[in-house]
Formats: structure tokens, C-alpha cells, sequence
């Protein structure tokens, strides 16, 4: 077990991503002992494993009490501490809200991005689907349409923009379109972002370029759903 634990924190100290996919993943997220022993090596350094049940990967990240003392002296810190420009963190906000919102719901509902709309009786048992059997891919040309005049211009948003978000992991242009990343869903807090994106201003924005977002949070069940003392069923 030594050396696959020393395998695993060097691949994701030199990734900082990996799929859940890989057999030393899935053995961290099934083996406690296991998972004991590489948080024990990550946190030796200041790092953490986040761990998003409906994100494709785990990743490294700073410890929570490591943020101050590593980022505090940086101007940026209180924006973004991946050194994003504000116009960038605008961006990549907008685009988790294109891609993780709708896949999210998919997700929950356990439907995929080909589903027909026909009710599946067993669909709710089945396994949480990732990757791109429920994460759509974008535009670049629409959301160029939509945000760049809002942003800079075209070639801002796709030099300086784009090309920092895809570097850093979050998205991946492939032939004109944009996909989710690596970090896309793992780094980002659905829960701390979601009711202030849907409820939020950002949420107007996306309504009147096209985009509207989910009525309402998938997690929280309808009133229907809840007994008489207020829990789920």
C-alpha cells in the first residue's frame, strides 16, 4: 500500500487532477484506510483531496487554513486565488452556470443528454452519470455573441479569456465548442454558487441572452416531497 499511496499523491501533485476513474482514485474513495493515509500525506503539505460526487474528477487543493498564509500577501486573493483577472472569474462563472447548472439537474434527475424524454421506471436506481452523458458543450461563437461585447471584445475574450480558463483546466475548446474541465465542477461550490446565480443577478443575465437557469435548485425537494414534519420522504 506504501507505493500506492506515494504513486498517487506524486500524480496528483504533478496533475493536480485525476479521474475518478483511475483504480488509485476509486481505491482512495472506497478504502477509508487508504484515504486515511493520503490525507494524512496531503495534509503534511498543506493540501487536501476535494472530492465532488458529481464531478468526473478529484483534486488537489490548499488546505482551508493554508489559504491566508499562502495567498494573503497577493492583492488578488480576495477575488480569485488561481491569479484570475476579474473579467476572467466573470467568465468562468457564467460558463459554470451554462454547463454545471443543466448537468446538474441531470444528473439528480439521473437523465442523460440523449434522453428521448421517455419515463424510466428503474432511471432514479441507476448509477450518477459524468462526463459527457450529462455535460453539455457550449458555443464558443454563441456565448461569444452573448458576452464579448460585455467582456472586451472577440479577440480579448478569446486570447486573453478563453485561453486562460482552458490553461488553467476549467474548460477545453474542442472544434468551436466549449467543454467542461477538469476543475470545472470540482473547484467551484455548487451549493455556495447555485442560489446566488439562480436567485442573483447573473441569473437576469443569463435569462435575457437566452439562458435561463434552472427554476429551482435540484436539491431542494418540492413541498410535495416533505412530511408533516418538514422532512423528505
Amino acid at each position: 500500500m506504501e507505493h500506492q499511496i506515494r504513486t498517487l499523491t506524486a500524480r496528483l501533485l504533478a496533475h493536480r487532477s485525476l479521474p475518478r476513474s483511475d483504480p488509485l482514485v476509486r481505491r482512495a474513495l472506497v478504502d477509508d484506510a487508504f484515504r486515511s493515509d493520503l490525507d494524512t500525506r496531503l495534509g503534511a503539505v498543506g493540501l487536501s483531496l476535494i472530492d465532488n460526487p458529481y464531478a468526473a474528477h478529484v483534486a488537489v487543493a490548499l488546505a482551508e487554513d493554508m489559504h491566508e498564509p499562502v495567498f494573503g500577501g497577493g492583492r488578488e486573493y480576495a477575488a480569485s486565488n488561481a491569479g484570475l483577472t476579474r473579467d476572467q472569474l466573470a467568465l468562468l462563472v457564467v460558463i459554470w452556470s451554462l454547463i454545471v447548472l443543466p448537468k446538474r439537474e441531470r444528473q439528480v434527475n439521473r437523465q442523460r443528454l440523449t434522453d428521448d424524454g421517455q419515463e424510466d421506471m428503474f432511471g432514479k436506481e441507476g448509477p450518477l452519470a459524468h462526463g459527457g452523458e450529462v455535460s453539455g458543450a457550449l458555443s464558443e461563437a454563441s456565448l461569444l455573441a452573448d458576452f464579448a461585447p460585455v467582456l472586451g471584445h472577440k479577440t480579448y475574450v478569446q486570447g486573453k479569456l478563453l485561453s486562460r480558463l482552458a490553461q488553467l483546466g476549467f474548460i477545453e475548446r474542442r472544434n468551436g465548442m466549449i467543454h467542461e474541465g477538469p476543475l470545472l465542477d470540482v473547484l467551484l461550490d455548487y451549493r455556495t454558487l447555485a442560489d446566488r446565480i439562480i436567485h442573483g443577478t447573473l441569473g437576469e443575465v443569463l435569462a435575457q441572452a437566452g439562458h435561463p437557469p434552472p427554476v429551482r435548485d435540484a436539491f431542494t425537494p418540492d413541498d410535495d416531497d416533505l412530511d408533516d414534519t418538514g422532512e423528505d420522504r
